[in-house]
């Protein structure tokens, strides 16, 4: 008889390319995603539960660190477009009433017949396709929802189903649900910070939270969990994951995708679809010193990147500075401390490439 060794470490095909469609898109939370593709692959074998949800998903840690990006992402990698999650705001949850607009008024009510409930059978399956029949339900901010919210998850987190103010039926068997929480954000945050240099920009070239620290920050996050949900409630949850807070070179990595989806939005406007931009060093850099701040995390930076990138640009394309074939260098002004923005032009008779900057477009 032989006998061949088996690697039940392997993905198949179709998890490592989600994995790999994932980290393209969502930076340093590598533990994480590899939690959600293996939950992944487990219901591509067929050997999901049939009486619980595919899987569930605590996410904890600090704003910023791309919990609500994460689920998003997955939606754009199975579905195309980030929106095919159904997405619950748990802060417009915060008292019991409100939890009809979830499951609808009950038969007599008042309303009753107007109340359109958020979680019916049909909002589930509305992004299944011929390959994929999985729905992705997000609460997000789960801290903030009422009582009512969370004894309401117990039972599709239990039994994978949700039983409707008309008495019909909702069968949450090939849902992934997710629910996002800051609770933990403060003591992260407070093992963090001292190891970043954040105060002094780029200064300090911090990396990111080095593994005895990781153990440490998962901790402080599971913790401040426990404090606040109950042990039934966590009990039914398959995993927690807590987020780290993002570096500099994570955050750099960040920066690079959202400069190419300012270049994407250039390429949407009207009339400038063939016009092109790259940033220098410097200029990145002072995009990094502007955007750190280890409170907000890559929300900070995403702010910063509107304020000092696509505002100025928006004002050189409605001005008719910027048009089509167009190639344009952003830079870093030392004198002014400034980004500085160059149309660069290409002079034929030597192939040598020149910046031209007009006086109105530095910002």
């Amino acid at each position: 008889m032989m006998r061949m060794l088996l690697d039940p470490t392997r993905m198949s095909r179709e998890a490592e390319s989600l994995h790999v469609r994932l980290q393209k898109r969502i930076v340093g939370q590598d533990d994480a995603l590899r939690q959600i593709v293996d939950v992944y692959q487990t219901f591509l074998s067929g050997m999901a539960g049939t009486r619980r949800p595919v899987g569930s998903f605590l996410m904890l840690g600090p704003t910023g660190t791309g919990k609500t990006r994460t689920v998003e992402a997955l939606a754009e990698s199975l579905f195309g477009e980030a929106r095919a999650v159904i997405k619950i705001d748990c802060a417009e949850f915060q008292h019991s009433h409100e939890i009809a607009k979830l499951i609808g008024s009950p038969p007599g009510y008042l309303g009753h017949r107007e109340t359109h409930p958020l979680l019916t059978q049909e909002s589930l399956n509305q992004f299944h396709t011929e390959e994929v029949k999985l729905s992705l339900v997000l609460f997000d901010e789960i801290e903030k929802a009422s009582d009512s919210l969370w004894n309401l998850l117990l039972g599709i987190l239990d039994k994978a189903t949700l039983t409707l103010g008309d008495n019909r039926q909702v069968d949450f068997s090939r849902a992934m649900i997710f629910l996002t929480s800051n609770l933990g954000a403060r003591e992260i945050d407070a093992l963090v910070r001292p190891n970043l240099g954040f105060a002094a920009g780029l200064a300090n070239d911090s990396s990111h939270v080095d593994t005895s620290r990781a153990g440490k920050i998962a901790h402080a996050g599971v913790g401040a969990a426990r404090r606040i949900f109950s042990p039934e409630f966590l009990n039914r949850i398959d995993k927690t994951i807590v987020f780290a807070p993002l570096g500099e070179p994570e955050l750099r990595r960040i920066l690079a995708l959202e400069l190419e989806a300012v270049q994407d939005r250039i390429h949407r406007a009207v009339g400038v679809s063939s016009v092109g931009f790259r940033a220098s060093r410097a200029a990145e850099d002072f995009l990094l010193c502007e955007g750190i701040d280890s409170r907000y995390g890559a929300r900070h930076l995403k702010r910063a990147v509107e304020r000092l990138l696509v505002a100025p640009f928006a004002n050189l394309i409605a001005t008719g500075q910027v048009g089509s074939g167009d190639s344009l260098l952003v830079d870093f002004d030392q004198s002014t401390a400034r980004l500085m923005f160059l149309k660069e032009t290409k002079d034929t008779a030597c192939g040598t490439v020149s910046p031209v900057p007009p006086q109105a477009m530095a910002a």
